[in-house]
C-alpha cells in the first residue's frame, strides 16, 4: 500500500503524464533527494510567475496537471504542483497551510478587506534528509509563491532553498520593514482541503474584491501586497 504522502490524488495527480514530464525535466538527471527537491523548488518558484488576477476557482484549476500548463498562478496551486512533482520522483510530500499577516498591506486594501490577515497561505512540505541530524529525515516547508522577478521589483527578499532550512515567507523586506508574520498554523494535508479553504474565505472576506478568493490571492501580489 502506497503511503499517503506518496500516493496520487485527484488534486495532486502525480501520476499524470504532464506532471511526470515537468518533474523529470526540472530534476535534470539529479538523483539525490535533496538535489531533486532544490531543482523542483526553483522550477515551480520561477517557472510559474506569481499573478493571482484572472484565476479560475473551478476545482479542476487546482489539479497539478492543470497548474503545470499555466504561465502564472498563486500560492495554493503552485504548492499543489510542487507536491505532485516531488511525489512523482519518490519524495514524500504534502501540503501545509498557515494564516499570515502582511504588515506591508496598503491602507486601501486593509480597509476593503476589513483585515490584514490572509488565510490559508499554501506551501509544500517535503520529507528530506536532515543535515543537522545525519541519518534522519524531517519535513521541510517550502513556499514557492513569489517568483524572483516579483521579489526584486518590490524589494522583497527572495525565498531560497538549499536543503538545510525551511523556505518560508520572510518577516522583513530588504529595507528592514516588517513584512510577513505567521499567526496560525492550519496544519498539514495529504490532499488539498479545497472545500474548507473556500468556506473560510467566504466567512472571513465575504464578497470583497468580487469574491472571497480574490481577496486572498490579490493580497499576496501587486502594489497592495508589498506596500502602499
Amino acid at each position: 500500500m502506497t503511503a499517503p504522502s506518496l500516493a496520487p490524488t485527484w488534486f495532486i495527480d502525480a501520476d499524470s503524464p504532464a506532471v511526470g514530464d515537468f518533474a523529470r525535466d526540472s530534476a535534470a538527471g539529479a538523483t539525490d533527494p535533496t538535489e531533486v527537491a532544490v531543482a523542483l523548488f526553483h522550477a515551480v518558484r520561477d517557472g510559474i510567475r506569481y499573478d493571482p488576477y484572472g484565476i479560475s476557482y473551478d476545482p479542476a484549476a487546482f489539479r497539478a496537471s492543470s497548474v503545470v500548463a499555466s504561465p502564472s498562478n498563486w500560492c495554493v496551486p503552485k504548492s499543489v504542483l510542487l507536491t505532485a512533482a516531488a511525489r512523482r520522483l519518490g519524495i514524500p510530500a504534502r501540503l501545509g497551510f498557515a494564516d499570515v499577516r502582511n504588515h506591508l498591506t496598503s491602507e486601501k486594501l486593509s480597509a476593503t478587506m476589513g483585515t490584514d490577515l490572509f488565510a490559508w497561505h499554501g506551501y509544500s512540505e517535503l520529507l528530506l534528509p536532515d543535515p543537522a541530524a545525519p541519518g534522519t529525515s524531517r519535513w521541510f516547508k517550502l513556499s514557492t509563491a513569489f517568483n524572483i522577478e516579483l521579489c526584486e521589483r518590490f524589494g522583497v527578499k527572495v525565498l531560497e532553498f538549499d536543503g538545510t532550512a525551511d523556505a518560508l515567507m520572510h518577516p522583513f523586506d530588504q529595507a528592514g520593514r516588517r513584512h510577513m508574520e505567521y499567526v496560525r498554523d492550519r496544519g498539514s494535508y495529504d490532499d488539498l482541503p479545497l472545500d474548507d479553504l473556500l468556506a473560510d474565505f467566504a466567512e472571513i472576506y465575504g464578497t470583497a474584491f468580487g469574491g472571497a478568493n480574490d481577496v486572498h490571492s490579490a493580497a499576496e501580489a501587486g502594489d497592495d501586497a508589498f506596500g502602499p
